[in-house]
């Protein structure tokens, strides 16, 4: 065989899995289908001086092992935090703001709700324990069932660890694993204000309203990063999220990893029962005694493997892999910085650097999935706006800036024959609305726009349905069942091949765990 391991897709989990391979003495090859490494984390020029994070777009999930194992920061990698979390304009002209400082936060909540000011503490507190015990678990291999000594090692380490927490944490986590966003918020505070403020994270990347049952976990998910100066805080990336990639690329390249652009995999090949390499589109083979794929399982099960080397069942199972987060992506151009109703003013504010969530209500949050599941996307959509030039300069010319808008819910099943290219620009319309409405210069401030919809998610990035996550948060797609049971451990049915992508356990976001997990079960099969 040429190489040890063959890696297909050079996304942040397949570099980084590649150079824990690489620095353990193997010999590793990654190919990647596009032109630039990073998969969904990249930064590109979109229109010409303005530059941005085309798909992924904030820092918090990134695990420090990561960074400091594969001496990220030493690659040019520059982090910076953001010293204040979100900004939620209401409709009624009122605002709500959170901070990384607890008080600070406090005392916004108390404007509107001084009773829910006083419950934020015990909520805080919960969402910490519970975070905790999720950061305990990511950088484990989950056990099999079925398996041999060292899953019931893992399964016996597991179970002592979760009985060894008090039992209200054990209740806590029972409940955050089954209950929606909405109920479990209501546990803690009346208003609904309040509760949109945290409720959106139960349904970032997820094609769900905050009322479905599982959404509560998918807001934990968002809160066990830990990156940041405070836990659960996100940040920027300098030079946008491609700094992460590129720090990791070199980092890989220095540990001897061969890297190949333009080089689209077009099947993994299987003799025996064992993969043997991989045959690219251009008619290369590159053998190799192991496969890693840092793809959407479905995409890997039912795109890149001959139909008859998946047993049926199993074939079966990822064709039912659910993939849906009803996301569309949208980058912009701008003239000014946005003048809100609620924050009057286009001058550099505080609320111009957080998360600006256009999500008043959960009601509101609740009909944008309700308005996508009848007509194929929401009229007044949930929008994530960052405006990352405001603590980045690299990105925008002086005197304009560049803004992320993370929007949902966009169905990318399309109902009455429509398709997604051409209906493009009035499902961006929708978008754009959504934040006009709160700032009513947004629209005409836009120079120019790049719009990905759920089905260019998944042409240019191959993130099947447009699911960011590679495959939906849900409990049957969570830990022992990720992607599915038996198959926990990042080994596929197949001898040889692994899955190094956020199909695996712990799931998506830009973390690096599933590529730093896969590499520790390739050297131990290995040797």
């Amino acid at each position: 065989m040429k190489y040890d391991v063959v890696i297909v897709g050079a996304g942040h989990n397949g570099l980084v899995c590649a150079a824990y391979l690489a620095r353990a003495g193997l010999s590793v090859k990654v190919v990647e289908r596009r032109g630039v490494v990073g998969g969904a984390a990249v930064t590109e020029e979109f229109h010409p001086g303005f530059r941005n994070s085309v798909a992924s777009y904030s820092v918090g999930l990134l695990h420090p092992k990561v960074v400091d194992d594969l001496d990220l920061y030493g690659h040019g990698l520059e982090l910076v935090h953001r010293r204040i979390s979100n900004f939620l304009p209401l409709e009624d002209g009122r605002y709500l703001k959170s901070y990384p400082d607890h008080e600070r936060t406090r005392q916004e909540i108390a404007r509107i709700s001084p009773r829910d000011g006083e419950q934020l503490a015990d909520y805080e507190t919960t969402i910490g324990r519970l975070a905790d015990v999720l950061r305990a678990f990511v950088l484990e291999t989950p056990p099999n069932s079925g398996g041999g000594l060292r899953d019931l090692w893992s399964l016996l380490k597991a179970g002592r660890r979760l009985y060894g927490i008090d039992l209200e944490t054990q209740r806590d986590l029972a409940d955050i694993m089954v209950m929606s966003a909405v109920d479990f918020l209501d546990r803690w505070f009346k208003s609904d204000a309040v509760k949109s403020l945290f409720a959106y994270d139960g349904i970032i990347g997820t094609f769900a309203s905050p009322n479905t049952p599982g959404t509560a976990y998918v807001l934990l998910h968002h809160c066990f990063g830990e990156i940041m100066p405070e836990p659960g805080a996100w940040g920027h990336a300098i030079g946008g999220m491609g700094a992460i990639t590129q720090a990791m690329a070199r980092s890989a390249e220095a540990a001897g990893v061969e890297i190949e652009t333009e080089a689209a995999v077009a099947e993994v090949l299987v003799e025996g029962g064992k993969t043997t390499g991989v045959r690219l589109q251009d008619g290369r083979i590159i053998t190799a005694r192991s496969v890693a794929a840092n793809v959407n399982p479905k995409l890997l099960f039912l795109n890149f493997l001959a139909e008859d080397n998946v047993a049926p069942a199993f074939r079966r199972r990822m064709e039912n892999w659910r993939c849906k987060s009803g996301t569309l992506r949208m980058n912009v151009a701008l003239g000014e910085l946005p003048d809100f109703t609620a924050l009057p003013g286009t001058e550099m504010a505080e609320h111009h650097q957080s998360g600006i969530v256009i999500g008043p209500s959960t009601q509101y949050l609740d009909q944008a999935y309700v308005d996508a599941r009848r007509h194929g996307w929401s009229k007044r959509p949930f929008v994530e706006v960052l405006i990352p030039s405001t603590i980045d300069d690299t990105l925008a010319p002086p005197g304009n800036h560049v803004a992320s808008l993370f929007c949902q819910q966009f169905d990318p099943d399309l109902p009455d024959g429509l398709h997604w290219d051409d209906v493009r620009e009035k499902a961006a319309d929708a978008a754009v609305d959504a934040v006009t409405a709160f700032a009513p210069n947004f629209r005409d401030a836009i120079i120019a726009r790049q719009i990905l919809t759920p089905l260019d998610l998944e042409r240019q990035f191959g993130l099947m349905g447009g699911d960011i996550f590679h495959g939906a948060l849900d409990l049957n797609q969570l830990y022992s069942l990720r992607p599915t049971l038996d198959h926990a451990d990042y080994r596929m049915p197949i001898e040889g091949l692994y899955l190094c992508g956020s199909g695996a356990r712990p799931g998506g976001g830009v973390t690096g765990i599933p590529g730093h997990n896969a590499a520790r079960e390739i050297i131990r099969d290995i040797g």
